[in-house]
C-alpha cells in the first residue's frame, strides 16, 4: 500500500515538473528592470541609490 502511494506521488511531481517546464508561444521571457547607471535590479517605482547621491 505504501509502495502505491509513494508511486503515485512521484508520478504527480513529475506531471507537475512537466507543466512547470512548459512555455506558452508570444510569453517570452520576463526582464528584470535595472538601472541605467550602475546595472543594479530595480525594485519599486523610487530612484536608485546611485541616483540618490
Amino acid at each position: 500500500m505504501i509502495f502505491k502511494i509513494v508511486t503515485l506521488f512521484l508520478i504527480g511531481m513529475a506531471v507537475l515538473a512537466m507543466f512547470g517546464r512548459l512555455r506558452f508561444p508570444g510569453g517570452g521571457r520576463l526582464t528584470r528592470k535595472t538601472c541605467d547607471n550602475c546595472g543594479a535590479p530595480r525594485v519599486g517605482s523610487g530612484a536608485c541609490p546611485c541616483e540618490k547621491e
